[in-house]
Formats: C-alpha cells, sequence, structure tokens
C-alpha cells in the first residue's frame, strides 16, 4: 500500500514524495483513512513507528479548505515537552508546504510577545505544551471557541508529568462537537480512562502489543556496583562502534556530573536537561543532529520528541524507575526499520526495577560483564531507593562502625543483662512474683557504680536540664572558655585593642550642669536671631535694588520723549534744503463729498507712518521690565533710529518729479 490508496491529496503527497516516504507505516495505513472520515481515534503503537505523522497527514488536508479568525485557532495539539512540540512543528512545516496554513507554537523559554502577535493575525493549527497554553489563555490571548480537531500526543508522558489536570481543564473550554486524536506509547488503566472521557464510540487503533520494544533494538544489561558504573560506560562507549549515543539519567544533577567526567575523559559530549533555557537546549539538539558531538548526556526530557533516525546506541546509566520509560528511551535508536544497541547499566539496588522492566517487556534483558569488573547480583529484596556515590548500605554500616563507640564497655554489659523486648514475655511474669525487685535492682546498679566514677557528677548534680537551657537561654557558667583569670569572655588570652580602650576613664560620662544648658539654650536663640537680622538685610538691599532699576526705566522713557521733537524737526528741514525756490499753495477748501488728490491722500499715509513708530517707543517705554534697565535702554535706541528715518523716507516721496509735474501743470495754467 502506498500513500496514494489512503486517500490523501496531490499537493500532500508531493511533499511527502519529496521528503523521501514512499510507504506508509502500519499505524499509518489504519489512522489515516479514519481520521479523514472525521471519526475519533484511539492509538496505540511504540515510539518510532511514525504515530506524528499518523495524524499531522489528514489533519493538513482537513484544514485546508477555510481560514482561522483572529486569536481563533481551528486546532489544537497538545505535546509534553518542548521537543515534542518542535517535532510536530517540523511535521507540518514540512509536509504542508503546498498549502496555505499558518501555524504557531507556544512552548516556554520563548517570546511571549511574538507569539502573541501569531495568535493575532490567526492560527489554523496551534501546538502548545499546557503549561504555556494556560497561560495565554488566562491573559486572554486564545479564544477556544472554533477548534475543530484535538489531538493529544504522548498522553502516558501527560500522566508522568502531572499535565492531566490542566489537559482536563483545557477540554472543558472546547467546544463538545470536535474530532479528538488519543496517541500513546503505552496505555496504563489511567490512561484508559482519560480516553474514554474524552473520545466518543473512538476507532480503537494497535498495530503491536502494548509497551513493547522494537525488534531492530539489541538489549543488554550490565550491573555493577555503584562506584563501577561511570568505569563501565566509558569501556563500553570505547568497545563500541558507537556514531551517536543517548545516554539517560534520572536526575538533572546526574547529567551535569556525568558530563563532566566523560569531558575530562576526553569524550565530545553535550548534556541536555529540563532547567537550560531554551535557546541553550535548540542548539544542543541542533549541534547533535548534525553530528558535530557523538554523545548526549540527557535527562527523560530527551526521551520523546527527538526524532533522529541514525543513532547507534542509547545508554541507560541510570535504570528509570517508571518501567514504561524504558521503552521510549531505548525507542531513541533502532527507528525507520534501522538497527540498534541499547546497553542498561544497573547496580545491585535496582533490582526491583530491573524485575519490573523485565515483566512489561516480557522478555528478560540478557547479562552482559564487563572485563575489570567484579561480577555482582541484583538484589531483589531492596527497596530500591538511590544511594548517594560512596554511601555504604546499613549493614556495612553496622559492621564498619566507629572505632571508639563499639568498645565501650557499658553497652555489651547492658545488652547481656537486658533481653530484648521480643524475648521479655517470661521477665515480666517473674517481676510480679517478686516481692522486692527494687533492693536487687538497686543492689546491681551500686555493683557498677565504681567503673562509672570517672564520667562525671550524677544527673542532679550537673546544673540544669537540656530542656530547661533551651527554654532559659545559654547558661555560660557550664561554657569552660568563658572561665578566664581576667574575667575576658569570649576571646581567651588574645583581647583585642579597641575592648581595652576606657571611654569614660571615671566610670561615669559627664552629666551638663544646668548653668551650662541655659548657656547652650542662650547661644541657640542668639544665633536664630542673628539669622533673622540677616535676613531682613538681604530683603532690604533686594527692594532697594529694585527701587534703582524702577528710577533708571522712567529715566530713559523720560529721555525717548524729550527726542521726539528733534525727530519731526529733521525732515521739514529736509524738504526746505531739496526745493528752495518753490512755495507750497494754501490748500483750497474742499467740498463735502469730494475727492482728495493724490498728494494729499500720500501725505496723510506718511504722518500715519510717522505715528506709528512713536506709539510702538511709548509703549516699549511703558512695557518694559524694571529689573534689565539696561537691555530695555539698548532696545529702545535701535527702535528709534528707524522710527525718525520713516518719516523722512515717506515725506520725500511726493518730492519725485513725475508725479509733481503731473499735478503742476493744469494749477499753471489757471494761474494765467
Amino acid at each position: 500500500m502506498s500513500f496514494a490508496d489512503l486517500g490523501l491529496s496531490p499537493e500532500l503527497l508531493k511533499a511527502v514524495e519529496e521528503a523521501g516516504y514512499t510507504t506508509p507505516t502500519p499505524i499509518q495505513q489504519q489512522a489515516i483513512p479514519v481520521v479523514l472520515m472525521g471519526r475519533d481515534v484511539l492509538g496505540v503503537a511504540q515510539t518510532g513507528t511514525g504515530k506524528t505523522a499518523g495524524f499531522t497527514l489528514p489533519m493538513i488536508d482537513i484544514l485546508a479548505g477555510s481560514r482561522a479568525k483572529a486569536r481563533m485557532p481551528r486546532s489544537l495539539i497538545l505535546a509534553p515537552t518542548r521537543e515534542l512540540a518542535s517535532q510536530v512543528a517540523e511535521n507540518f512545516e514540512k509536509y504542508g508546504k503546498y498549502h496555505r496554513l499558518t501555524m504557531a507554537k507556544l512552548i516556554g523559554g520563548e517570546s511571549m510577545a511574538d507569539q502573541e502577535k501569531l495568535l493575532d493575525r490567526g492560527v489554523d493549527v496551534l501546538i502548545a505544551t499546557p503549561g504555556r497554553m494556560m497561560d495565554l489563555f488566562d491573559r486572554g490571548r486564545i479564544l477556544l471557541n472554533d477548534v475543530k480537531i484535538l489531538v493529544i500526543d504522548e498522553a502516558d508522558r501527560m500522566l508522568d508529568m502531572g499535565f492531566i489536570p490542566d489537559i482536563e481543564r483545557i477540554v472543558s473550554l472546547l467546544p463538545k462537537i470536535r474530532q479528538t486524536l488519543f496517541f500513546s506509547a503505552t496505555m496504563a488503566p489511567e490512561i484508559k480512562r482519560l480516553a474514554d472521557a474524552f473520545l466518543i464510540n473512538p476507532k480503537e487503533v494497535a498495530v503491536a502489543a502494548q509497551a513493547t520494544t522494537a525488534t531492530t533494538v539489541a538489549q543488554y544489561l550490565v550491573i555493577c556496583d555503584e562506584m563501577d558504573k561511570r568505569e563501565a560506560l566509558r569501556h563500553l562507549i570505547r568497545l563500541e562502534d558507537v556514531k551517536n549515543a543517548f545516554i539517560f539519567c534520572n536526575r538533572k544533577r546526574d547529567v551535569d556530573i556525568l558530563y563532566r567526567s566523560l569531558t575530562k575523559h576526553g569524550f565530545d559530549a553535550v548534556q541536555l536537561h529540563g532547567d537550560m533555557v531554551q535557546s541553550a537546549r535548540t542548539e544542543t539538539l541542533e549541534r547533535f543532529k548534525k553530528g558535530e558531538v557523538r554523545l548526549m548526556v540527557c535527562s527523560d526530557v530527551a526521551a520523546r520528541g527527538i526524532d533522529i533516525s541514525d543513532v547507534s546506541h542509547v545508554f541507560n546509566f541510570d535504570v528509570p524507575h517508571h518501567s514504561e520509560d524504558y521503552v521510549h528511551r531505548i525507542g531513541r535508536t533502532g527507528r525507520a526499520g534501522k538497527e540498534g544497541r541499547a546497553f542498561t547499566i544497573a547496580s545491585p539496588d535496582d533490582g526491583k526495577f530491573v524485575a519490573a522492566i523485565d515483566k512489561l517487556i516480557g522478555q528478560e534483558i540478557p547479562r552482559l560483564t564487563v572485563e575489570g569488573l567484579p561480577a555482582v547480583e541484583l538484589d531483589m529484596e531492596s527497596d530500591g531507593r538511590r544511594r548517594g556515590r560512596g554511601r555504604a548500605k546499613a549493614s556495612d554500616r553496622k559492621s564498619s562502625g566507629r572505632g571508639e563507640r563499639s568498645e565501650r564497655p557499658a553497652r555489651p554489659e547492658r545488652t547481656e543483662q537486658q533481653p530484648e523486648r521480643s524475648e521479655r514475655p517470661e521477665p515480666r511474669a517473674e517481676r510480679s512474683e517478686r516481692p522486692e525487685p527494687r533492693p536487687e535492682r538497686t543492689d546491681h546498679r551500686a555493683d557498677h557504680r565504681p567503673e562509672r566514677s570517672d564520667r562525671g557528677p550524677r544527673r542532679d548534680d550537673r546544673g540544669p536540664r537540656r530542656d530547661d537551657r533551651r527554654r532559659g537561654g545559654r547558661w555560660d557558667d557550664e561554657i569552660g572558655e568563658f572561665h578566664h583569670a581576667d574575667n575576658v569572655r569570649g576571646f581567651g588570652d588574645a583581647v583585642p585593642d579597641f575592648m581595652t580602650v576606657v571611654p569614660f576613664p571615671n566610670g561615669v560620662p559627664p552629666i551638663p550642669t544646668e548653668a551650662e544648658i541655659e548657656a547652650e539654650i542662650k547661644a541657640a536663640k542668639a544665633a536664630e536671631a542673628a539669622q533673622a537680622k540677616a535676613a531682613e538685610a538681604a530683603a532690604r538691599a533686594a527692594a532697594e535694588a529694585a527701587r534703582a532699576t524702577a528710577e533708571a526705566a522712567r529715566a530713559a522713557a523720560e529721555a525717548a520723549r524729550a527726542a521726539e521733537p528733534a525727530v519731526e524737526a529733521e525732515p521739514a528741514e529736509a524738504a526746505a534744503e531739496e526745493k528752495p525756490s518753490k512755495t507750497k499753495r494754501a490748500p483750497r477748501a474742499r467740498k463735502p463729498g469730494a475727492k482728495r488728490s493724490v498728494d494729499e491722500r500720500e501725505a496723510d499715509k506718511a504722518e500715519a507712518k510717522a505715528e506709528a513708530p512713536k506709539a510702538e517707543v511709548a509703549e516699549v517705554v511703558a512695557e518694559a521690565p524694571a529689573e534689565k534697565p539696561k537691555r530695555t535702554r539698548k532696545k529702545k535706541v535701535e527702535a528709534e533710529a528707524p522710527a525718525e528715518a520713516a518719516p523722512a523716507a515717506e515725506e520725500a516721496k511726493p518730492a519725485k518729479p513725475k508725479r509733481s509735474r503731473k499735478k503742476a501743470t493744469p494749477s499753471e495754467g489757471d494761474a494765467a
């Protein structure tokens, strides 16, 4: 069967062919036709079988018919980790390049403002992690009223990471009529219950038994002491032909420690865990995908969502606490039909975890012995709790113990004389028969008193009890270093110099007399009076300066008024010098309503212009501020000069020869 037989569009078939795929996987053959029909799907398949393409390909064809509105995505895909969300986004970009569909990826560690801009434009496919999704929804940036398709990927991982409450809330906000696709690598009873709550008459698609490993992966188990695990890992890496490999640890702290150890021994390795910023995580993945580094030390954050088809090895430095995680870890290798090898390094305390994995996958992992390391067996009765490096078991600690306490003579005597509690029913019966048990016990203690004489006084003579010390604070009398010949406490023989200085030789600080106090009060009052007088003197000086400024302004104004007659006389003298022989006729009496001559109109204009500068000068003088007399005087003098020149220029205009000849000719004829 080919992809063309599944009912996909020609554009989608072209994109799939360019990606290099020709035959669909079993999960894709069963899921794609059902999704295109619009039914709910419950898909269960082992990791690396193409579940992501099983729902992305039909979704692209379904969403290709219309467009999305602002802040209202048409489909929603929820992923547990950022890496898995990025993988789904890459699939949509690869298969949907011939469709005009918009997509947004909402994950933590990236700019929320950029994500909000994408949502405002409208997206057809929204890929998100539950945390960032609910954050933006609570801010009012997303509306889920138009979601037609809901996809929950890796639901079992959602359960392990505690996202199920968020998933239930998100589903409650979606429309009731929708298509739901539920995919997971394992199907625990809790996941089955959630599927029954979210899905309506789903089509179950299962291509392999639940929680089975790929047949293309060769599995091995190495058992060694906790202290030898790093050496065993280095030996396996050198022994195997490792092209690239994942090395999984249970804790983020162990990821960093193991990464430093491998780097110190000359291995090219990088680390990846949840505490890294998103930019560093993305850069690390890109380097590993490009083959720049061979080894990636990571936590379970990389167990899902990293689709690299050419991974040759997987090393479990720690046995996973959850047996389902083992399936996902070794599923990073042996993908797309290629062969892979998986090694698990276990300590004797991991017996229960190994047994759970064997039970889940239905087979026993073959054991492998490493040269140079002692062979040990798994402890199936261990509680499985991890102990730190170098921390011995309880039995080892009992055997070694502390030398001083183990040699005390009193403890063996007590154990000999006092049997264990489990063996005490008979001594209690004997006590009831004894008439005088107390004297015998007292004699027994008396026999041992000489041996305890060197241990100090009795409890009653030692002073206050420990509880009394806590209630009343520290008892200095019991601290030996506080008893010193010079009554010095806390420093012993080395006394700081600053403590030997006596601030008051007489022992009492000096107390001022009443006369000194009264003198200080009088001095303070005198200082206040002097300050008040100085302030008054400054105010008077400022007032006198203001008056002087005002008088200077008035004098300037009077000087300007005195210069006005001289300004008016200068134009008249200039006109008389230009035409000494001509005499002006007296103006005729003008009839009421008669028109005025051109000379008369020009003369009136000249007079008006001559009067205008004078008024302006007067206004400037009146409005000049009294605080700046010097600047005001300069401005007045500059303003008077053009004012004096203006009347002279205007009066000279009627004396032009052309206009005077035209008007003078008829008047001479009338006189003749």
